[in-house]
């Protein structure tokens, strides 16, 4: 697996878990304090997050980190 790959596969475990909780990317981003172009940037594989924001959202998601880091073909 290479970076683009892991970026789009991360941003897809994103936008799951952001549906499933009703969020859209403009409230998700209120929520962070960041722009919902960062957000939908982070979905679409085209910008890299770092650890410690990764930590964040899923706390603000309230999900286990592992659901956003689950890099397995299922």
């Amino acid at each position: 697996m290479d970076k683009k790959e892991l970026l789009k596969k991360f941003g897809k475990n994103l936008k799951i878990e952001r549906i499933k909780k009703d969020l859209t990317q403009e409230q998700l981003a209120e929520k962070l304090n960041v722009s919902q172009n960062y957000i939908a940037c982070i979905e679409t594989g085209k910008q890299n997050m770092s650890l410690g924001k990764i930590l964040k959202l899923a706390n603000t998601l309230n999900i286990n980190i592992e659901k956003l880091l689950d890099f397995s073909d299922n």
